[in-house]
This record gives C-alpha cells, sequence and structure tokens, in this order.
C-alpha cells in the first residue's frame, strides 16, 4: 500500500540535515536539544563481541589439556575387555580419536557462532523486535543478537565509524538521521537483492541507506474514563472552555508546529505548504501562544501515557505505540487519529562492521511478512511489508498508523520541510519555550 504523502519524506544526497523524532524521538543528539530519555535511564553496556579466534585458541588448549588428563587416567585404570582367550587390557575406542573430534568440534563452533549488535530505541518497541525478530532469527540461525538501546546519538555511530572501530551492526534510525548519515557516509548503500523485492515493501520503506521497518504517529492521546466526550482534532486539544485542564506536549517545534496549524483551522494537506512561509510560521507561535499556559512539557515516550493516567494532563500528544502499550496493561487510554503525523523507522548497516553478510541476514529476516505480522501484533506500529498488511485481522490493522482509515485522515512528516528549516525553527522554538 502506499502512504498518502504531500512531498518526499526523504531527499538522499541532499545537503542539509533532517532533524526529526522517532518513538523517544526528535532531534536526539543535536546541540542544545533533549535527547529521548537521560542516557543514565536508557543506555545499556555494550558486551564485548565474541571474537571466534580466541575462542578457538582457548578452546583448543582446554581439549588439550583435557587429553593429557584422561590419557593418565585411562593408563592407570584401562578398560577390561573379554576375549575368548580371556581377559586383556583394552580400549574399547580411540582416545586420540575423541579427543580429535573434540577439539574440531569446538574449534567448528568457535568459527561459526557470531554476535550480531543490534540497536533500537529500547521500550514497548524493542520488546516487540525481540519477540518478532530477535527470538526468531537466534532460533533459526543459532547466532546470538546482543540488544543495545540508545536514545538516537548517531554521534556515537559516527565515533565508531571515524575511528574504524564499529561495534554495531544493525542500527533503528530516524528519518532525519538516516538522511543526514548516508549523505555523510556512516552507512552503507543498501543491495536490495539481499533484502527482498521492492515491490513487496510500502514505497517510503526503500531508500539508499535504510531498509524501512516499521510506521508510527505521533497522535492526541487521552484517557477514556476522564473524558465525558471524546476529543476529535487539534481544535479540541487547543479548546481549554470545553476541555480544561493541562495538555502534554513534547518540547519541540517538530509536530507541535503542524499541530498548531491544523488547530488554527490550517487542511492537514496544506500543513507544510503554510509552514513553509513566514506567516505560516508566525501563526502557528502565535496558536502556541494561546496554550502555552496550560502545556506540561514531556521528553521521553514513556511520559505521556503516565500523565494520562495519573490525570496531571488531561489530553497529550504521544507515540501511538506507547498508548498501545498502556492499553494492553489495562489503561483506559485512547487516541484521535485526525491530524496525526506519521512517519517510518529504518534498519541501516553503518560502515565499517565485520558483519555486514549477517547483518543483511538479520534484516532480511525481520521484514519478511509472517515476522512482522507478529511484531504488528505486539505493538501498535505498522509493518512495511505489504504481504503483512494482508495477514493482520480487522482489530490489529484498525490499531496501526499504516490502515488506510487511519493514514487517510493523518499527515506524512515532511523531512524535507525539517531538512531545510529544522534547524531555524527549533532555535525560535527553544527560545519562545523559555520565555
Amino acid at each position: 500500500m502506499r502512504l498518502a504523502r504531500p512531498t518526499p519524506v526523504l531527499r538522499q544526497g541532499a545537503a542539509g540535515h533532517a532533524r526529526t523524532g522517532s518513538h523517544d524521538r526528535g532531534y536526539a543528539g543535536h546541540a542544545g536539544i533533549p535527547a529521548r530519555a537521560p542516557a543514565h535511564l536508557r543506555l545499556k553496556p555494550v558486551r564485548p563481541r565474541v571474537d571466534a579466534a580466541r575462542f578457538s585458541a582457548v578452546c583448543f588448549a582446554f581439549t588439550s589439556v583435557i587429553t593429557a588428563i584422561l590419557q593418565h587416567r585411562v593408563a592407570r585404570h584401562a578398560f577390561p575387555h573379554k576375549t575368548q582367550g580371556g581377559i586383556t587390557m583394552a580400549f574399547p575406542f580411540s582416545l586420540r580419536q575423541v579427543c580429535f573430534l573434540s577439539a574440531t568440534a569446538c574449534l567448528a563452533f568457535g568459527a561459526s557462532a557470531k554476535d550480531l549488535t543490534v540497536v533500537n530505541f529500547g521500550g514497548a518497541n524493542g520488546n516487540a523486535q525481540k519477540t518478532a525478530y530477535v527470538d526468531t532469527f537466534e532460533k533459526a540461525t543459532g547466532n546470538r543478537i546482543i540488544g543495545v538501546e540508545y536514545n538516537g546519538e548517531q554521534a556515537r555511530v559516527k565515533a565508531m565509524v571515524e575511528a574504524g572501530n564499529v561495534t554495531w551492526d544493525v542500527v533503528e534510525v530516524e528519518t532525519g538521521d538516516l538522511t543526514r548519515g548516508c549523505d555523510e557516509g556512516l552507512y552503507q548503500r543498501i543491495d536490495w537483492s539481499r533484502v527482498g523485492d521492492k515491490a513487496d515493501f510500502i514505497p517510503e520503506a526503500v531508500t539508499e541507506c535504510g531498509v524501512g521497518t516499521f510506521v508510527w504517529s505521533t497522535v492526541l492521546a487521552y484517557d477514556a474514563d476522564k473524558l465525558k466526550t471524546a476529543p476529535t482534532s487539534w481544535a479540541d486539544f487547543w479548546d481549554i472552555e470545553k476541555f480544561p485542564g493541562k495538555r502534554g506536549m513534547r518540547k519541540q517545534a517538530l509536530y507541535n508546529l503542524e499541530f498548531a496549524l491544523m488547530a488554527d483551522g490550517v487542511p492537514a494537506k496544506d500543513v507544510y505548504e503554510v509552514l513553509a512561509t513566514k506567516e505560516g510560521v508566525d501563526r502557528a507561535f502565535k496558536k502556541l501562544d494561546e496554550l502555552k499556559p496550560h502545556i506540561q512539557w514531556w521528553e521521553a515516550g514513556a511520559q505521556p501515557p503516565q500523565f494520562l493516567v495519573a490525570g496531571d494532563v488531561v489530553m497529550s500528544t504521544a507515540f501511538n505505540g506507547r498508548i498501545d502499550a498502556a492499553r494492553r496493561e489495562g489503561r483506559p487510554l485512547a487516541v484521535a487519529w485526525n491530524g496525526g503525523i506519521y512517519d517510518l523507522d529504518y534498519w541501516v548497516i553503518p560502515e565499517g562492521t565485520p558483519n555486514t553478510d549477517l547483518a543483511y541476514d538479520f534484516i532480511k529476516h525481520a521484514s519478511q511478512p509472517e515476522n512482522q505480522t507478529v511484531y504488528a501484533q505486539n505493538i501498535a506500529y505498522g509493518p512495511v511489508n505489504v504481504k503483512a498488511l494482508e495477514n493482520l485481522d480487522a482489530k490489529v490493522l484498525a490499531d496501526l498508523p499504516s490502515a488506510p482509515a487511519n493514514a487517510s485522515v493523518g499527515v506524512l512528516m515532511n523531512g524535507e520541510f525539517w531538512t531545510d528549516h529544522g534547524e531555524e525553527l527549533q532555535q525560535r522554538f527553544t527560545a519562545w519555550a523559555a520565555r
């Protein structure tokens, strides 16, 4: 299926950098702009990669020691073996053969078993990936996946590539980081013959340096038990008289400016056209002025459902997957799809990884329709494989951003616009929020 799009999401090879956001997203890793969540709360240490040669050497040495011990013990306690002429002392097997085979098996295991480091944003998305992709890949191949959570710090990938010491093999990235990293040569160009047929993917998933992995959306969320009337638009989000109380909003320019224009009556299809003008930007900030006294800012994706459940806010912008995860825990949260802004996340392979072949194997595995189906059943993010969409039942499909009914009333994030204007708009937003 093709997602409705006002302009191309990506501009591969373009000058400048798109600064966009993802799950706990937004301008992560850029100076002066908050990352997805505090590092001490999110980051996990990277376990060292298994060195097959070193492991094999150790394994062989261990086997040699065992061989010597066994030879010594057997020399003292040989096994009795009956013959027709009486009892002789003999070995029913060749000890040297056994030891040689043990060493060979150990060496083969050490040489073939590899670890693959896969980096993602963690949270409910990370859990769904583990179920759908990681566990199944490990079972199918015998290779171990080392999972690493990060906050979208592309600077860490850049440092590895420039130092020639790349320990991350597959990385989940946001649209903006994909564009920028591709321009800077941080990510390998994708050989699509090693991934799958491009026709099996939604068009937005096929790019020069990245393989789309899911569709997600930032939406209007609320607690259905606490509002007698359900909000249906960004105009309702701004209506303090009809819906008194605080509003949760991500502390960044991205999405908030689009939401403000839609609240002010701009049709979704015209948002980026209006926002590309000085008058449109001024209009968006003027609309934000109206809501500013009632805003409670959030920075991590886990915060909106927490704010809603605690009653700190009556509505909030939120990542739809986070709301879905809360609903699976029994929380009475709901979303309004009208005017939601949706985008994709991508798999990339950093330049210099020694595990390119295995990285392709993992990405191909994660792109299979049966695995993407399982992923979408575990979190409400849309698969990019069109065959996976066909496998989902109506109930699951209804909660996905890529469902036709939801996509038709949403807005596809315009990566090209944020490439050209993101830095200046974020600077103005930061100054505005501080006043």
